[in-house]
């Protein structure tokens, strides 16, 4: 929603794996850092800038930069396993997020369509997304074959369950006699 300019990131790699729990401990791999810099790279026309500014773990800090390197040059990044799609994220990562979710949603409301899924792992936070995105395709083909009966469309006639065909009444505003939840959430 922001739309930013550039993107600019203090690239500390305290949550490689390697660092040892109090300073890291979130068992960040390499890969997930070239991973996540590449999602990056869909902002500001792929205007980002890396700075290094901590971790402690020499092999961890060489690898992540090498993965966050090969994704801001668009070369193939490292694969992620499985094992860490399917893992869910530490308890000081999504209480952290919970905070900062919490302080922006105000002012970014677009934060609210994924604020439910920072404790799933990857892999179930791309199910739940895949399952909201075909539950409103399905809402808005239903919602068309109600239009289409209601305007005596090709359907009209097969559809006369409609709730709305039965009385002939089509609803002048979006909510009236609308069992649509989209709907309903337009007119609040």
């Amino acid at each position: 929603d922001f739309a930013p300019e550039i993107v600019l990131v203090s690239a500390g790699f305290d949550a490689a794996a390697g660092h040892a729990a109090p300073l890291g401990g979130y068992k960040v791999s390499a890969a997930c850092f070239g991973f996540m810099t590449q999602q990056l790279m869909q902002l500001a026309g792929g205007k980002v800038i890396l700075s290094l500014e901590g971790g402690y773990d020499l092999p961890a800090i060489c690898d992540a930069s090498q993965e966050c390197v090969r994704a801001l040059l668009g070369d193939e990044i490292a694969t992620l396993s499985e094992e860490e799609l399917r893992r869910p994220p530490c308890q000081n990562a999504v209480d952290t997020l919970q905070k900062t979710i919490a302080i922006q949603i105000p002012h970014w409301p677009c934060i609210k369509r994924h604020a439910h899924t920072v404790s799933y792992s990857a892999i179930e936070a791309a199910q739940k997304e895949k399952e909201e995105a075909e539950t409103v395709t399905a809402m808005a083909g239903l919602s068309m074959q109600q239009r289409a009966a209601a305007a005596g469309g090709p359907q009209g006639a097969q559809n006369s369950s409609s709730p709305n065909s039965a009385s002939g009444h089509i609803p002048s505003s979006p909510s009236e006699g609308s069992e649509e939840p989209m709907d309903q959430d337009e007119v609040k």
